[in-house]
């Protein structure tokens, strides 16, 4: 395997591991029943990630035809699907306030 076609699982991984932080820094968004919006950390993870995804099928690419197998083909598929979910995280920054702007009187239709 050459330098070119490590790349693609590098960049896959690197994905997968600002999607795991993104979504374990969820709870930014309250603090004591206050809707402070998405936290800088979130958008930061969410728009790396998807670059990081979207730079490994990039990288993917433009391997030559013999490269594309085995652990580089696998990131790849793996990279299709790491781009769907940070793109909607990415999608989910933009949304509005799910309390309503109330606080937290909306928030017991999200959480039980």
């Amino acid at each position: 395997m050459t330098r070119k076609a490590l790349l693609v699982p590098l960049l896959t991984v690197a994905s997968a591991i600002l999607l795991v932080a993104r979504v374990t820094w969820d709870s930014d968004t309250f603090q004591h029943c206050r809707y402070l919006g998405p936290s800088t950390r979130m958008y930061v993870t969410s728009w790396t990630g998807l670059a990081c995804a979207l730079a490994a099928l990039l990288a993917f690419a433009v391997l030559p035809r013999p490269q594309r197998r085995g652990l580089a083909a696998v990131s790849a598929v793996l990279g299709v699907l790491l781009a769907f979910m940070l793109l909607m995280t990415a999608y989910w920054l933009y949304t509005p306030d799910p309390s309503g702007g109330d606080d937290c009187s909306g928030l017991h239709l999200l959480v039980p």
